[in-house]
């Protein structure tokens, strides 16, 4: 039916090429056409860049200037064209392995000939590891490298060359179990360089050891060396966490004998000055009356030897009778009690 309609419309049944309608049509046309579409394909130079990206701007083929997000305006097609470039997108490349679906859980496809490499110790050990990576400068990414992000580009190559090259310096011990941080961080300076050698425009914002294994048919035994190095670091620590236990507890009792030592030493050194002060004391009282203190002293020296037994002074001006120190004191209180009775 619109078929029919047209051809009634255009005049085809006639043997017409144009109807009476195209004959008011095309003056109109004739006059307006040209700058339309003149108009319109200015317009079309008009575009706009997000904020998440950079435009590159090419004339004929060559990259002439960055324009940053918002509106902007280029010469349209074929003078001009504007490649679009998301700068603040992460990237990724994954090494030894490749996702085939993130779903739960998540499926993966490993690729051995991606990360099975030599350790620096000729030990073959199975590597995976992700790269992710922003666009730094968009001009350099678009157009200094060929092939960048494809599958066997250079950042591929790049990327696992950055691996061999450090995994391929240490010990397999260092890469299963004490420095994968450091391997990591060594990957991402080394990558960095190569990447810069090339002047990419790429910025590595890091680079994540994921699956770090033994091979399968040795994988067995590397675990049981896994285990007792474990066990021994174990052991270790719990052996230094004894001795932090211990030893300040040997630091303080050192630290308290030396403070009983000194207060000893402190205490004899004042009973010894004491004893020579008191000795210059007597000294001296000795010094005033000789015979006096001499006989004082004998008599204090005695008391001290002799404290329990029952001491008598006689006087030498009396004579030296015995009566002078018969035991009468008992007999006189015997009578002293008989009066008492009376």
């Amino acid at each position: 039916m619109a078929r029919e309609y047209y051809r009634q419309w255009s005049g085809e049944e006639a043997g017409q090429p144009f109807g009476p309608e195209w004959k008011l049509v095309l003056p109109w046309l004739k006059l307006l056409g040209i700058p339309v579409i003149v108009v319109l394909w200015f317009l079309s130079g008009i575009y706009i860049v997000r904020t998440d990206e950079q435009g590159v701007v090419r004339r004929f083929g060559r990259a002439v200037r960055v324009t940053q997000p918002g509106p902007h305006y280029h010469f349209p097609r074929p003078i001009e064209k504007v490649d679009r470039v998301k700068v603040t997108k992460v990237r990724r490349i994954e090494i030894g392995f490749r996702s085939i679906s993130s779903g739960t859980p998540a499926r993966y496809r490993f690729v051995p000939q991606e990360s099975l490499m030599l350790t620096g110790d000729e030990q073959i050990v199975d590597a995976q590891m992700i790269i992710q990576y922003k666009v730094k400068e968009s001009k350099k990414f678009l157009f200094n490298v060929r092939d960048l992000e494809s599958p066997r580009g250079a950042l591929m190559d790049a990327a696992e060359v950055a691996l061999r090259q450090v995994v391929g310096r240490r010990p397999i011990d260092d890469v299963l179990i004490g420095e994968k941080l450091q391997i990591e961080k060594d990957i991402l300076e080394l990558l960095q360089r190569i990447i810069d050698r090339y002047d990419s425009g790429v910025k590595i914002t890091a680079a994540k050891l994921q699956t770090v294994r033994p091979p399968k048919e040795v994988e067995k035994a590397f675990s049981d060396v896994v285990s007792a190095k474990e066990d021994k670091e174990r052991l270790v620590k719990e052996a230094d966490g004894y001795r932090e236990d211990l030893l300040p507890k040997a630091r303080g009792e050192a630290q308290r004998i030396i403070r009983e030592a000194e207060a000893y030493k402190a205490e004899r050194i004042k009973r010894a000055q004491g004893d020579a002060d008191r000795f210059l004391a007597v000294l001296k009282e000795y010094e005033k009356a000789k015979e006096v203190t001499r006989k004082r002293l004998y008599l204090e020296a005695m008391e001290n030897v002799l404290p329990n037994v029952r001491k008598f002074i006689i006087d030498p001006e009396l004579g030296n009778g015995p009566l002078q120190i018969l035991p009468l004191e008992g007999t006189i209180k015997k009578l002293q009690s008989q009066e008492k009775g009376h």
